[in-house]
């Protein structure tokens, strides 16, 4: 693939001293889904750089970012890398999803973690606080036998080294969607189902997936505060869930559903709350303004916090787009930023 001809001089994010803190999450939908077709990547930079310039962050976590095997049959995010060539973000530090016990980055929907200061740890949790729930059959033609629900992909965990000496905690995710998982058996279509069982019985297990990770990521949280509890910590990605849905409900652990006012400082505050109802969105399907694509931050963090804004003044409806547009560049997501004061201003300097 040809490399971009920017100049070579950096553009976008601003440098120097961290007198304010961006992070952002943006689910590039596929990113490098067309395996290297030039043209189509072109448009795709064309209306995806833009973005990410505008968002000016010192932290970006990315979903869906795929990595096609290259020459040497190693897999790379070669689009990504197109994308952030020529661009301040080229030199930030990566970490990334990869296949379960390798080095090799997954072929589709991989979490990224682009951050402009030093990445001290980085891991991906799978099953490895939450097991996969057993299930049997209900429907179709493995009705009987027995399953494991597993989900869909990691987390991905990283802790920043910030420039006053603490550390951020950054979980990345992405949570299924809410469309029935396969039953065998069951399916005469992509979107088409032989029996209502058979759907149910499929809503229901992405209904176990979604919340079983979301307890996963809330587990990884605890775990986080248990040590410190005073940790800086933002949950961010596409939770494919409002913030009275389950997933996000579990993951806020808000005092109205513990009951328990001395849990108060271990919740997560989720940040769009801060703005208009009227921006408050970051997908539109079939004309319905959604958030699902949330920051959400510890108390401690809470103290920095200084405003968000969801950039979706050019978003798309994603039901129109898949029957009505043929080859979309954009993402129809849209990116969402949150600024932070200078952390040393939490340590009382």
């Amino acid at each position: 693939m040809a490399r971009s001809t920017l100049p070579a001089k950096k553009v976008g994010t601003r440098a120097g001293a961290a007198d304010r803190v961006r992070i952002a999450t943006f689910n590039m939908e596929s990113l490098g889904e067309s395996g290297g077709a030039a043209e189509s990547d072109r448009r795709r930079i064309a209306v995806l750089r833009p973005q990410l310039l505008r968002l000016d962050a010192d932290i970006v976590c990315m979903q869906e970012v795929n990595a096609p095997r290259g020459p040497d049959g190693t897999r790379r995010p070669l689009l990504l890398d197109e994308l952030v060539d020529g661009t301040a973000y080229a030199n930030y530090r990566r970490a990334s999803t990869t296949r379960p016990g390798t080095t090799d980055l997954l072929d589709r929907h991989n979490l990224v973690v682009l951050s402009r200061w030093p990445i001290a740890e980085s891991r991906q949790i799978l099953h490895d606080l939450v097991p996969p729930v057993a299930h049997r059959f209900l429907s179709g033609a493995d009705a009987g036998q027995d399953h494991r629900i597993c989900f869909d992909r990691p987390l991905l965990l990283v802790a920043i080294e910030l420039p006053d000496g603490r550390r951020l905690h950054v979980l990345n995710l992405h949570f299924r969607a809410p469309l029935a998982a396969p039953v065998p058996g069951e399916k005469t279509g992509p979107f088409a189902w032989a029996s209502i069982g058979g759907w149910a019985e499929g809503y229901f297990i992405a209904s176990v997936k979604r919340s079983g990770q979301a307890l996963e990521a809330r587990l990884a949280v605890e775990r986080i505060l248990d040590g410190d509890a005073g940790a800086l910590v933002i949950v961010a990605g596409d939770f494919n869930a409002e913030t009275r849905e389950v997933p996000t409900r579990i993951l806020l652990g808000d005092v109205e559903d513990t009951g328990n006012g001395a849990l108060a400082e271990r919740s997560l505050i989720p940040l769009e709350r801060s703005l208009p109802e009227s921006s408050r969105y970051s997908v539109l399907h079939g004309g319905r303004r959604m958030m699902l694509d949330h920051l959400l931050a510890s108390r401690p963090l809470m103290a920095l916090y200084r405003g968000m804004e969801v950039h979706n003044e050019a978003l798309g409806d994603e039901l129109f787009a898949q029957s009505g547009v043929k080859d979309s560049a954009e993402s129809y997501h849209a990116p969402v930023v949150a600024t932070f004061a200078d952390p040393s201003e939490a340590a009382g300097k």
